[in-house]
């Protein structure tokens, strides 16, 4: 079954059994690709497929315009439906031998009497007038709208992105409405995926980019189980038309990231929250053989669901979850991203197709990584090739206020990110400002706020003299986060203390307002490009080097170098023959700092206690 592929999502599963068994509601909010439709689709198995009913739209004798509908065990609306054509066929045989007759005896008549010409006009008068009271067949017929005949699994229906219509149900514009030729009413009624999920799941992700209306119309299916069909256009001639309530009772199970909970509506999710389960979905699970061993079952799974590749030799399979740990980028971990796994295993697999080979190797495993590179890698490579073409970074030598920082595009690829910095006298005679330029997102701004206090606590520098210009070069798609506080702080340093920085370094990070340098997401991946980009050494924070896992091509290629402090980063970046007085001066002052800061025991114990003490 579904729910037992579901791998490192043991509690959303616990939860979905519950539900399923309970027919509650479910939000699902996590990343994409981590299984939150494969957990709806479970859900549907775990239903009882024994309460499914066939639904029927009758014509409605007294009102055209408001078909009736008739609900019924799975498996009989069929024999409605074979019994009424049969019941017509026999009335219509029945008319057609009574037309005959009739005509013959008029012919007859007319023929005995040499009255040819009005035995011809009786004959046509006679044949309007059956033919108007024909039994229409077509119109008396039911129409099955539902057939939920042989279905062994409770439906699942997945209306991510359906339109009103598609959702809601709809009833077809007639051309022919006029001059009795028009297709019947009930005829023309559409179901929507509402009235097909009847009894099962319906499956909406992203469920926010849905209308306010929609959404509205949706809560009241839900607290109704049943909802009227009609035209969804008010131009459309099937918007005079309207059934009478059509069942629709399905238990909603709802996707999407944490942004998508703006744009629900607050009555909807209320009735998920209060009807229900809402489930934050994990990204990554922990690294033990069990979940090795999981991965390795999914990687089982998706060659037999895909049907077209060979199977995986134990060292391919090793090979793709050390990937699972590279993707998951932090230490201990295996990501749970398992559509992009998936892509990789698909690649993987084609790679062997076309060498002909019966098991995919590890080989074929590292040829379908090149192969299957993301946009964000493919034009991460890009970037990097067109800076180190046009010189917009440098790799060698040393340069004042110039830094090799590092930032990750798409979650998966890293890019070096110069970052230049100047320091001008204050044009005000209150404070110095700093100055950005860049595209940089709201966490960005903050740090760049936030350094001013950083290099003031950590080398004693008031910088309200000066006016600090930063610029992140050539960051067109601009800048988010705060891995770069630790690359601003050295860039300003190095301009305001006019001592050069290490060309062949680069170096990610964030800074604590105390100088602490603090961990980061895409260690990995920054690391890899900045060995792409030609440096000699990387600085990453001590608490990131667990998660590092570089390819092997990269071992020998860069060094790299865990730092704790801003002063630490200080000691590795700068260089020149001022570098080691300032250093120097740098620690003496923190001692100095903290021999101040302790007070002394006599002092504190003679005290009387105050308000101020306290």
């Amino acid at each position: 079954m579904l729910i037992d592929q579901i791998i490192g999502q043991e509690e959303a599963v616990e939860t979905i059994k519950k539900a399923a068994k309970q027919r509650r509601n479910v939000l699902l909010i996590g990343e994409p690709g981590i299984g939150k439709s494969m957990i709806a689709k479970a859900m549907a198995e775990l239903l009882p497929p024994e309460d499914l009913q066939d639904i029927l739209v009758y014509p409605n004798v007294e009102d055209t315009n408001n078909p009736l509908v008739g609900v019924m065990p799975a498996g009989q609306g069929k024999k409605v439906i074979e019994n009424a054509k049969k019941q017509n066929k026999g009335q219509e045989e029945r008319r057609n031998i009574l037309m005959i007759t009739i005509i013959a005896f008029i012919m007859a008549i007319g023929f005995l009497t040499n009255q040819f010409l009005s035995a011809i006009i009786a004959v046509g008068i006679v044949f309007f007038a059956l033919y108007q009271l024909r039994p229409k067949g077509q119109q008396s017929t039911p129409k099955l709208l539902i057939n939920s005949d042989g279905k062994e699994v409770a439906p699942f229906v997945d209306a991510t992105g359906a339109h009103a219509g598609a959702l809601l149900g709809d009833v077809r514009h007639d051309p022919y409405q006029s001059g009795g030729l028009g297709t019947p009413a009930h005829e023309r009624v559409e179901s929507g995926m509402i009235h097909r999920a009847n009894k099962g799941v319906l499956y909406i992700d992203e469920i926010g980019t849905m209308t306010m209306k929609t959404q509205q119309e949706l809560l009241t299916a839900m607290q109704e189980h049943k909802y009227q069909i009609t035209g969804q256009s008010d131009n459309s001639s099937g918007a005079m038309v309207r059934t009478n309530p059509v069942p629709c009772d399905f238990v909603l199970v709802a996707s999407g990231n944490m942004e998508v909970l703006k744009d629900m509506h607050i009555a909807l999710r209320s009735r998920i929250r209060g009807y229900g389960y809402e489930v934050f979905m994990k990204d990554s699970m922990k690294d033990t053989p069990e979940n090795r061993k999981k991965l390795g079952q999914f990687v089982a799974q998706e060659v037999k669901n895909d049907g077209r590749i060979p199977h995986f030799t134990k060292e391919a399979v090793a090979e793709v979850i050390k990937e699972a740990q590279r993707r998951a980028g932090k230490k201990d971990a295996l990501t749970l991203k398992l559509r992009d796994l998936g892509g990789l295993v698909r690649a993987a697999g084609d790679v062997a197709v076309e060498e002909n080979a019966k098991e995919v190797t590890v080989e074929h495993v590292h040829e379908a990584r090149k192969q299957s590179r993301t946009l964000e890698q493919q034009i991460a490579d890009r970037y990097i090739s067109q800076r180190k073409e046009y010189s917009v970074f440098s790799n060698e030598g040393s340069k004042i206020g110039c830094i090799n920082g590092l930032a990750v595009i798409g979650n998966s690829s890293g890019i070096v990110l110069p970052i230049a910095a100047e320091a001008a006298p204050s044009q005000s005679k209150e404070e110095g400002k700093i100055i950005a330029a860049g595209k940089l997102g709201d966490i960005a701004k903050e740090a760049v706020q936030n350094v001013g206090a950083i290099i003031k606590k950590s080398i004693g520098t008031d910088i309200s003299n000066y006016d600090i210009h930063i610029q992140f070069v050539q960051s067109y798609d601009g800048v988010e986060g705060d891995s770069a506080s630790v690359s601003m702080a050295t860039a300003i340093i190095s301009a305001i203390e006019n001592i050069p920085i290490d060309q062949t370094l680069a170096l990610t990070g964030s800074l604590s307002v105390r100088g602490t340098v603090l961990p980061i997401g895409g260690a990995t991946y920054k690391i890899e490009a900045a060995a792409e980009s030609g440096m000699k050494k990387v600085l990453i924070p001590a608490s990131n080097m667990d998660d590092v896992l570089i390819d092997k091509k990269y071992v020998d290629q860069i060094e790299i170098i865990p730092v704790k402090t801003l002063t630490d980063v200080l000691e590795h970046a700068l260089v020149g023959p001022q570098k080691d007085e300032f250093i120097k001066s740098l620690k003496e002052n923190k001692i100095d700092k903290i021999k101040n800061y302790i007070p002394n025991p006599t002092d504190i114990i003679n005290s009387k206690p105050s308000k101020s003490n306290n």
